[in-house]
């Protein structure tokens, strides 16, 4: 019996023996294997020479450059409407007729009341006259003391009288004149003509509705002509990337209707209030009305087309570039400390304003170089889809890593250790 309880004893001391040296094993491999320097796959790309063109993106519609609303300024009902939707009419061409009865009417008072007025100046001239000719007359006797001066003085007043109501009578015929010229006036606009050579492009009134004159009110908008033949752009321009855009700029549209092609147009006018888009929420949108003239004669757009257009705003030739994801940021490392804190002088204003700049973070590139990646402070410029320029701090023909993102962003620092796995690239003849 004793000796089966020692061979058990033995027994489980090897077992735990064994347990720990395993153990031990596994702690010396962790620790030596975090000692270890990775190696990080990369893939890098050589700086080269490249133009590059600065672009601004922005969508919005096709509008025609002029386009006419057109409004009657008399109200009443249509009674005439030669024109369709999409129909081309010239200038002068008859658009549409409101019914004319109650401003013939209105003319026709008018011209009554005219002539009524002309027949009460006629009178009144003719008092006149008379009350001239008596009141010259009672002075000649008065100065000969045939008469009175108080009989005078009633002449007198006569003239004064007579004067007065040829006065007010002339005022009355131009009154009246005028009421006249209205009321013609607003005869003549309940016919309408085309005020341009174009295009029907929108027809909202039908035949028989009454509409309601711009002189009371905003007034009925009953169709729109525009002059299809000259077409624009018209895009929101985010306000941070307005000021980069100028007249004259060149940009490259695309329309939805025309999948597989491009147009060319010219920015031709840049708003200077901008539209702001829900006001005091969280999706607030700022942006700047771009117009942009369209150089392609030869389709026929329609208002209100989707568009979406790239703005060429500035182009450098012959730079040094490098991937548009080669370059990132990187926060600059602080010196090590060589004084205790009790030691080092206290810090004034001017030279923590420069601690303060030289910590802000840096723009670098890593170039790839004996198996290591090293960091290099770079300067950017214009950028494009996928180069940007290397204003500072590349000479030409370094290995800049390019990939992967990952790497970049996050893993590179200076000095770390990387294996270069670049695709081959495609021959002549597959192009």
């Amino acid at each position: 019996m004793a000796n089966n309880n020692k061979k058990k004893s033995k027994k489980r001391l090897f077992i735990f023996s064994g347990m720990g040296v395993v153990l031990i094993v596994l702690v010396l491999l962790v620790v030596l294997g975090s000692k270890r320097e990775s190696i990080i796959t990369v893939q890098t790309e050589k700086v080269a020479k490249r133009t590059i063109t600065q672009v601004v993106s922005a969508s919005g519609k096709i509008q025609p450059e002029v386009l006419v609303n057109i409004s009657p300024e008399v109200a009443g009902e249509i009674i005439e409407l030669p024109v369709k939707m999409g129909q081309r009419v010239k200038k002068g061409d008859l658009l549409l007729r409101i019914k004319p009865d109650t401003y013939m009417a209105a003319r026709d008072q008018s011209k009554a009341l005219l002539n009524s007025s002309l027949a009460g100046l006629e009178l009144a001239k003719a008092n006149f006259d008379k009350a001239v000719s008596d009141y010259r007359r009672s002075v000649d006797l008065h100065k000969k003391g045939l008469l009175s001066d108080a009989e005078l003085e009633a002449v007198k007043t006569t003239h004064d009288v007579a004067r007065a109501q040829y006065n007010s009578e002339q005022h009355r015929v131009e009154q009246t004149r005028a009421s006249l010229n209205q009321a013609e006036e607003n005869l003549r606009k309940t016919t309408i003509y085309a005020p341009m050579e174009g295009t029907i492009s929108q027809l909202i009134s039908k035949l028989g509705e009454r509409v309601v004159g711009t002189g009371l009110m905003a007034g009925t908008i009953v169709m729109s002509v525009a002059d299809l033949t000259r077409m624009e752009a018209r895009v929101d321009v985010d306000e941070n990337d307005v000021v980069r855009v100028s007249a004259g700029d060149t940009a490259r549209i695309e329309v939805d209707a025309y999948p597989n092609r491009k147009f060319i147009g010219v920015v031709y006018e840049i708003a200077n209030t901008a539209k702001t888009k829900g006001l005091g929420t969280q999706e607030e949108l700022t942006n700047f009305e771009v117009k942009i003239r369209i150089l392609d004669k030869d389709v026929a757009f329609r208002p209100g087309m989707s568009v979406t257009a790239d703005i060429e705003t500035s182009t450098h030739h012959d730079v040094l570039a490098v991937p548009i994801q080669s370059v990132t940021t990187r926060m600059p490392k602080e010196p090590e400390k060589q004084e205790s804190q009790a030691d080092q002088p206290a810090v004034t204003t001017k030279t923590t304003a420069k601690k303060k700049i030289e910590n802000k973070v840096q723009e670098v590139v890593f170039v790839a170089e004996n198996g290591k990646a090293k960091t290099v402070n770079v300067k950017r410029g214009l950028s494009d889809d996928a180069y940007v320029e290397i204003m500072e701090g590349l000479k030409g023909e370094e290995e800049v890593i390019s990939g992967s993102y990952k790497a970049i962003n996050r893993d590179l620092e200076d000095g770390s250790k990387v294996k270069v796995e670049n695709k081959p690239k495609r021959t002549s003849s597959a192009k």
